[in-house]
C-alpha cells in the first residue's frame, strides 16, 4: 500500500461502521464541517434512491465517502495523486480542488475497504458527472448539490428540486446547465462535465 494510505489507515481504529467511521476520519482530520456535510449527503441520496429505483444502502455508502480525501490540503492534491498513480488531467492540475473526487475513490477503496465498483465510480463523478453516468453516479451528483455545503441557498435549487419531480435526469440538468451557462467564469470546465452535458441535452431534447 502507498504510503500516504498506509497512514491514513493507520491514523485510527476503523469499527466497520461507515457512518461513525467516515465521521470520526474526517474530525481527526479536522475537518468537522466536511464530516457533516458528509452525512447529510449520504442521507439524502439515500432517500433519493429509494424515489429514483437506486440502491439505497449504495447511495448512502458513496455520499458518506464522497468528500473523505477533504484531508488532504488542497495545495498538496496533485502531488498525491501523483504519488497514488492517478491519472491527472490538465483541467486538475490548472484547479486541484476537483480532482479531490479521484481522490475519494482511491481512499473510499483503499483505507475504507470499499470493493463496490458502482460505489466507487459514483464517488469519483461526484463534483463533474461524466458521459454515461449510472442512475447512482446521478444520485450522488444531485445528492450532493442538495447537500450545498457552502453559506447560503444556492441559486440553482428551487429550480433543481422543481425539476426532480419530473425525472432524476431532469433535475440533474439543471445544474449541470447552470454551471455549463456560467462556463467562461469557471476557473476550468472539467471535459467530464462537457460531455456529461452534451449527452443530456440530447437525451433530455433541450
Amino acid at each position: 500500500m502507498y504510503p500516504l494510505l498506509q497512514n491514513m489507515k493507520e491514523s485510527m481504529s476503523f469499527s466497520g461502521n461507515l457512518e461513525q467511521d467516515t465521521s470520526r476520519f474526517l474530525r481527526l482530520h479536522h475537518c468537522p464541517h466536511t464530516a457533516g456535510h458528509c452525512l447529510k449527503v449520504g442521507y439524502e441520496a439515500e432517500r433519493l434512491a429509494a424515489r429514483f429505483g437506486g440502491d439505497p444502502d449504495s447511495a448512502r455508502a458513496a455520499g458518506f465517502l464522497h468528500d473523505i480525501s477533504t484531508i488532504i490540503p488542497n495545495q498538496d492534491r496533485i502531488r498525491a495523486a501523483w504519488e497514488l498513480n492517478i491519472d491527472v488531467l490538465p483541467e486538475e492540475a490548472a484547479f486541484p480542488m476537483i480532482i479531490h473526487q479521484k481522490l475519494s475513490r482511491t481512499i473510499a477503496r483503499d483505507v475504507f475497504g470499499i470493493e463496490n465498483i458502482a460505489v466507487l465510480d459514483a464517488i469519483e463523478c461526484h463534483t463533474t458527472l461524466k458521459a454515461s453516468s449510472t442512475v447512482l453516479d446521478r444520485i450522488v451528483f444531485i445528492a450532493d448539490k442538495i447537500e450545498w455545503d457552502q453559506a447560503g441557498r444556492p441559486l440553482y435549487l428551487t429550480e433543481l428540486l422543481e425539476q426532480l419531480d419530473v425525472s432524476l435526469e431532469h433535475g440533474v440538468f439543471v445544474y449541470i446547465d447552470y454551471l455549463w451557462s456560467r462556463r467562461e467564469q469557471l476557473k476550468v470546465v472539467h471535459p467530464w462535465l462537457a460531455e456529461a452535458h452534451a449527452e443530456l441535452s440530447v437525451m433530455l431534447g433541450v
